[in-house]
């Protein structure tokens, strides 16, 4: 490959990963999909986890407000009561994710105020000065309600695309200049846990099973009857867990719906167990990342160079993705990394298709072309290989054991006369249609159309190991086909009010090696066969109507198919051969052959034949009669009204002693 071919696809690839990565991080649509993918792993499968030792939640829950004369706010004095008892458990902090942003009644109010200046655990208090959560009234009585020393934003980092909570919020500056620290940060802090000031993407902490919540969490309003053990050295989490208010979507909702939609005190959770246990996502650096997507765009690249069909690629690039996205889910469920998806299968995706655009086109157009030209009167499959191997089209050929079809309409010339050429040309379109399709669904081959004639062949352009037993199968089964086109003809003659007459057919068949490929001149050729056993095909279809049968066998096609329901029907020498041929007759596939209608007038034919042969005419007549008995069903008449002609005759004027019960036809 030239070495400004390597460039320009190396520069496909290039474009690919960084068009890749642009539209994860510019386009919403892209944004969006990478981070739901993510949210997927994490509501599935994230890593079982034991319920986390050191944080209890105590959940002011639809219960607890039930107790109160009013929901909101919360009952202070019932706060004040749950702090001084949770005081005398000896937890290790408490945390409040309630808004004093309001007053209540006096006397509760003082007495929260009290209990939050005078508590000897560790207390922090959820503050806001968000304009769309507090109002100038609600944050100056919030200021003056809480000191300094407790307050905690109580802020959560929603994605803005979407609403979700995916980071910690780290915290922000307050009007007069100060910093304050989000509410997981500052818990970690107070206990010696050095936090950057910027957004990090937040851990989830896993649940020990389906049906275990990652953090125990009890009702308010029931903490004084539980055991004060399950409180000693913990950090206690106060906040709502209510059905409507306090709830935010989180990467569960995608699996999970609304119960992913968790409390805020939950997901403060969440956040500060991730930092007090040093937790950070497992994902890649911005640089390892670039690179993972840059080696799916030059393995896209690599795909499109190889110049495969569509179906090919589709099939290709389908295993690679699907290599790709259960090994990245199994990774983050085994260890907790986190890979890109969406990112690297785009730029996969795309590199793919840029590659195969650039190596393609002449390509194509060739392919375009040749199915254009041929598809319209040669098999799919050769047209197929066509295209992926042009120079099939140049003159040759070469010589394959095959098997080769002719059927003809049985008086045609009678039936074309109640036409004219318009309705003679749908008719014959009515025929050839469906028998056509018969042949192509069992991997036949039409080589042309002689007026009523269909000539067909199997084994070629493909290999076809089992050409004979499909050539039998679709000369049975076109006989099956003429009786619903029998039947629409006959409502058709009806509805016109003229006469009608059946279509019957003749078919021979024939197998041997023969001479195939694109016979012709440099201006025009066609994809046919030439051999002596493309005539015997010929000659064998034209005594079905001597032998009174539809579908008459070569000997190598009987051999074969000799599981099929066959029966011999003469030892022949058609015109223009010098040797003779056994001819079978077919009659049905395996199905028939087993049954034992046919298994008892097969050994009684047999019997006919050698009696016919060793001329004894008595009792090759008495068979016939017996066979006419067992074979009423086969309509095998005529076949047996020729033999008696036959024995009437050599009665009368019998063969030479040396006469070997060849038969010689003198009509093709």
């Amino acid at each position: 490959m030239k070495l400004g071919r390597w460039f320009a696809l190396l520069s496909v690839a290039v474009l690919s990963a960084g068009v890749a990565t642009a539209a994860v991080q510019h386009l919403n649509f892209f944004t969006l999909a990478e981070r739901t993918v993510a949210d997927i792993r994490v509501a599935m499968i994230s890593p079982p986890e034991p319920q986390d030792p050191d944080i209890v939640i105590v959940a002011i829950t639809e219960e607890t407000l039930r107790l109160f004369p009013y929901r909101s706010p919360v009952d202070r004095l019932f706060l004040a009561n749950l702090l001084r008892m949770l005081e005398k458990r000896q937890p290790r902090a408490i945390a409040v994710d309630v808004l004093f942003d309001q007053p209540t009644e006096p006397d509760k109010d003082a007495l929260i105020k009290e209990t939050i200046e005078t508590l000897s655990v560790p207390l922090f208090v959820s503050y806001t000065d968000q304009k769309n959560i507090v109002d100038e009234r609600q944050l100056k009585f919030l200021d003056a309600f809480l000191p300094d020393r407790v307050k905690v934003h109580a802020a959560l980092s929603t994605d803005p695309v979407d609403g979700v909570v995916r980071e910690i919020f780290p915290g922000s500056k307050r009007p007069d200049g100060t910093y304050m620290m989000g509410f997981a940060r500052a818990i970690a802090a107070h206990f010696g846990v050095t936090t950057p000031d910027t957004p990090q993407e937040a851990v989830w902490h896993g649940s020990p099973d389906a049906e275990t919540p990652p953090f125990r969490m009890y009702p308010a309003h029931l903490v004084q009857h539980l055991p004060p053990a399950w409180f000693k050295n913990k950090i206690v989490l106060i906040g709502a867990s209510l059905s409507l208010t306090d709830r935010y979507r989180t990467p569960f909702a995608t699996v999970r719906g609304a119960e992913g939609e968790l409390p805020g005190v939950v997901i403060h959770a969440h956040a500060l167990s991730q930092l007090l246990n040093h937790r950070r996502s497992l994902g890649l650096s911005p640089p390892a990342e670039w690179l993972f997507v840059a080696f799916f765009a030059l393995l896209g690249t690599a795909f499109g160079c190889l110049n495969r069909g569509l179906i090919r690629h589709m099939l290709m690039s389908g295993l690679t993705l699907g290599a790709l996205w259960p090994a990245a889910f199994y990774l983050f469920h085994a260890k907790g990394v986190m890979l890109p998806l969406v990112e690297p299968s785009f730029a996969f995706l795309l590199a793919t298709w840029g590659a195969d655009a650039f190596t393609g086109r002449e390509a194509r157009r060739q392919k375009e072309f040749i199915n254009s030209a041929f598809s319209r009167y040669l098999n799919p499959q050769l047209v197929k290989q066509l295209s992926s191997d042009p120079k099939r089209l140049s003159l040759g050929g070469e010589t394959r054991e095959m098997t080769l079809m002719f059927c003809d309409i049985r008086g045609f010339t009678t039936i074309s006369e109640m036409f004219d050429a318009q309705g003679l040309t749908r008719l014959i379109n009515r025929f050839l249609t469906p028998m056509t399709d018969v042949i192509l669904e069992r991997q036949g081959t039409i080589d042309k159309y002689m007026g009523d004639c269909i000539m067909a062949f199997w084994n070629a352009p493909l290999e076809d190991p089992g050409h004979a037993r499909h050539a039998c199968r679709s000369a049975l089964a076109m006989i099956e086909r003429l009786d619903p086109l029998n039947a629409e003809l006959q409502a058709d003659a009806k509805a016109q009010d003229r006469s009608h007459i059946p279509i019957r057919i003749g078919i021979g068949l024939n197998s041997g090696p023969v001479v195939v490929g694109n016979m012709g001149s440099n201006q025009r050729f066609d994809y046919s066969v030439l051999g002596d056993n493309v005539n015997l095909a010929s000659r064998l279809e034209g005594q079905s109507k001597t032998y009174g049968v539809t579908i008459v066998l070569g000997e190598n096609t009987y051999r074969q198919a000799s599981n099929f329901a066959c029966l011999e029907l003469d030892l022949i020498k058609v015109k223009g051969k010098t040797e003779a041929a056994r001819i079978y007759a077919l009659l049905g596939d395996e199905a028939l052959a087993g049954t034992t209608d046919f298994k008892e007038l097969a050994a009684e034919h047999g019997l006919l034949l050698d009696a016919y042969r060793a001329q004894e005419w008595p009792a090759a007549l008495d068979r016939i009669a017996r066979c006419r008995a067992l074979g009423d069903a086969f309509h095998l008449h005529e076949l047996y009204d020729l033999y008696e002609e036959r024995i009437a005759a050599y009665r009368t004027s019998p063969p030479p002693p040396a006469w070997d019960g060849v038969h010689v036809a003198l009509t093709k």
